[in-house]
């Protein structure tokens, strides 16, 4: 099984003072890229999420001297190939991204109908990645304990559904400014489960990366002169004297009929 390290620092890093805080930081660095000594040659895995306001990232890298390697990465605009167009950055769009991570660097690796997977996101693809339930939706601090309900609920976007409901009932107009694109394609709150259960699939029967279809590229009007050579120069040079010569000659003549 490709077995991964935790990226992101512990809580108690933070608790740190800035200089200590920095050094520990830089020490937990260290430890994701230095390999033991005894695997000769073995790449150090790692999975790397980033979230941005539109997008969200999710890559598996290793460290070498000429770099870090990017093994697979999925990125949450390629949900709409699996189904899902709205929401692209939710709790629930970052579970799709895990899962499809997962799948394709298995896939990529022929490993795929060996390791099924049966735990969260990138862990349901089938990647053994260390982790705390802490980090899960429905952790309760008081009881240190993950409610599977809850986090099933936010995995299949029922915190999204529970929210457009109270927004058609409380703030109707709210409700279509927020959730527009949802309405543009007809998404009702009680659909939003079955449409993630469509994603989920689709995302295990081909988590292949698709090629995006481009357009060839347009030939834009070139508004600057041709260069000429000298010939082309030479003989443009000649037809215009021509022609200032004939006009010339046409001014002449129409000043004899004057006279």
């Amino acid at each position: 099984m490709l077995k991964l390290k935790r990226v992101r620092p512990t809580s108690r890093d933070f608790k740190l003072s800035s200089r200590e805080g920095e050094r520990a930081r830089r020490i937990i660095g260290i430890r994701l890229i230095n390999q033991d000594k005894n695997k000769y040659n073995t790449p150090k895995y790692r999975l790397v999420a980033r979230f941005t306001n539109k997008d969200i990232v999710a890559q598996i890298i290793h460290a070498s001297i000429s770099g870090d390697i990017v093994l697979a990465e999925t990125y949450s605009h390629e949900l709409p190939h699996y189904g899902l167009e709205v929401g692209l950055t939710n709790y629930a769009a970052a579970y799709c991204v895990g899962l499809l991570l997962a799948r394709r660097v298995l896939k990529q690796l022929e490993m795929d109908t060996e390791y099924e997977g049966n735990v969260e996101g990138a862990l349901d693809g089938g990647v053994d990645i260390p982790l705390s339930e802490k980090r899960f939706a429905g952790f309760n601090k008081g009881s240190k304990q993950l409610d599977p309900e809850v986090h099933r609920k936010y995995i299949y976007g029922g915190h999204v559904a529970a929210y457009m409901k109270n927004l058609m009932e409380d703030e109707p107009e709210k409700y279509q400014s927020h959730f527009s694109e949802y309405i543009k394609r007809g998404i009702q709150p009680d659909s939003i489960e079955g449409m993630y259960k469509k994603v989920h699939a689709a995302i295990r029967a081909d988590p292949e990366a698709k090629k995006s279809k481009k357009e060839p590229p347009k030939e834009h009007k070139r508004y600057n002169l041709k260069k000429l050579s000298y010939e082309e120069r030479k003989a443009k040079l000649i037809d215009r004297l021509k022609a200032l010569n004939s006009a010339a000659g046409v001014d002449n003549d129409s000043d004899k009929d004057d006279d």
